[in-house]
């Protein structure tokens, strides 16, 4: 079986998440075993696909250059680590701009598949509803993480009957776990 895509949300997920945003590199700090689980992925033939909506950029508290730098910046802490990013993709846009690439829009994943030539299907990895309903809109499995607001999130979800997560993880690691679980390899 050809391994599946990732995609992996970023902020609570892959770094830790602010509460103003991660504006620049002096913002981002990966969470534990977070870069070594991508590189695991990568290892394994997954395609790993970023896809993080930043409306920073749209409130105007950050610009397309920091986002980048913060994005190139994840690229070079994979590529040191031994793994590759296959692509990073974010939507600036704010939530009611009505664009077609912010989550839970599928977009980016959608641009992903055509820009990168992937199989569709595969996995997400969120720590919000917005992700859980970007993987069901796109026919991922969706794997909520404990990090970031997910603890919260998944309160949301249990609390108001929307539909849950194919997986709960407790950080990225373990969602990893799993994934690599279904094709025999950990």
């Amino acid at each position: 079986m050809t391994p599946l895509p990732v995609y992996l949300d970023r902020d609570g997920v892959i770094n830790r998440n602010r509460r103003y945003y991660v504006r620049g590199i002096d913002d981002f700090i990966p969470l534990p075993g977070a870069i070594q689980s991508i590189v695991r992925l990568y290892r394994a033939g997954h395609p790993v696909v970023v896809v993080t909506n930043q409306s920073c950029i749209g409130r105007g508290l950050c610009d397309e250059d920091s986002v980048r730098a913060v994005n190139y910046h994840l690229s070079e802490l994979v590529s040191t680590a031994g793994g590759v990013l296959s692509g990073i993709y974010y939507c600036p846009h704010l939530p009611d701009d009505g664009c077609s690439c912010r989550k839970p829009a599928t977009g980016m994943v959608d641009s992903a598949v055509r820009d990168l030539d992937l199989p569709s299907g595969g996995f997400i990895v969120g720590d919000a509803v917005s992700d859980m309903e970007l993987g069901r809109n796109a026919g991922l499995r969706t794997i909520m993480v404990m990090t970031g607001r997910g603890r919260e999130q998944l309160e949301l979800i249990e609390s108001t009957g929307l539909p849950g997560p194919w997986r709960v993880a407790e950080d990225i690691s373990e969602a990893v776990d799993i994934i690599l679980s279904l094709n025999g390899l950990r």
